[in-house]
């Protein structure tokens, strides 16, 4: 890392998971290790954000979820980051345009849940993101129907990629965007709040 920012070389393919990691949990983990076969990625980021401004409750001290998320990630092309912080970015739209500026020469893609997709269309300029940026999406459990069928999956399903070409997402360019079903983790972080075990 330079100056607390990744290094990442030309013409790499790096996955970015965003999120406030409260707490990170084996869930993050498996979703990570799929998405870096399954999308063809040369490294995976951590976007561990300061706050989520779709929900009401501030998340645990920035230092305690980023010292979590190192302990529980542990993979040599995955880095665990600060990176919105350092950026002084709110929303994924700047913080994927902060990026793309600041490495010009990597290829990024974002990547997400089924149930992010869901309500994808409630982000800030979510359509921006789908048009510059590639999505890859993790299908988690019971949330495959309803990520089909949401505005986002509809509005963009001619940039849809199949399945079986998961792996060349990053290579092109967006719009476009990829659905894997997968088995999934049903590990949470709300759940793990309440029973107790993150007190962050």
């Amino acid at each position: 890392m330079t100056q607390g920012f990744p290094v990442a070389k030309a013409g790499q393919v790096v996955g970015l998971l965003g999120g406030s990691f409260d707490p990170a949990h084996e869930g993050h983990v498996h979703i990570t290790r799929t998405a870096l076969k399954r999308f063809g990625l040369d490294r995976v980021w951590w976007l561990v954000s300061p706050a989520n401004p779709l929900k009401k409750r501030g998340p645990a001290l920035l230092s305690d979820r980023m010292a979590r998320a190192r302990q529980v990630m542990q993979h040599p092309r995955v880095e665990v980051t600060d990176i919105e912080s350092r950026l002084g970015t709110r929303y994924t739209a700047e913080t994927v345009a902060a990026l793309q500026a600041r490495y010009p020469a990597v290829r990024f893609v974002w990547l997400m849940g089924a149930d992010n997709l869901a309500q994808f269309h409630r982000w800030q300029d979510w359509r921006w993101i789908m048009d510059n940026v590639p999505v890859g999406v993790l299908a988690r459990p019971n949330d495959r129907i309803s990520a089909r069928l949401s505005k986002a999956a509809r509005v963009y399903r001619e940039a849809m990629l199949q399945g079986r070409a998961s792996e060349v997402l990053g290579r092109g360019d967006a719009p476009r965007w990829c659905f894997v079903n997968i088995p999934m983790s049903d590990a949470s972080s709300t759940a793990i709040r309440s029973n107790g075990e993150w007190n962050g």
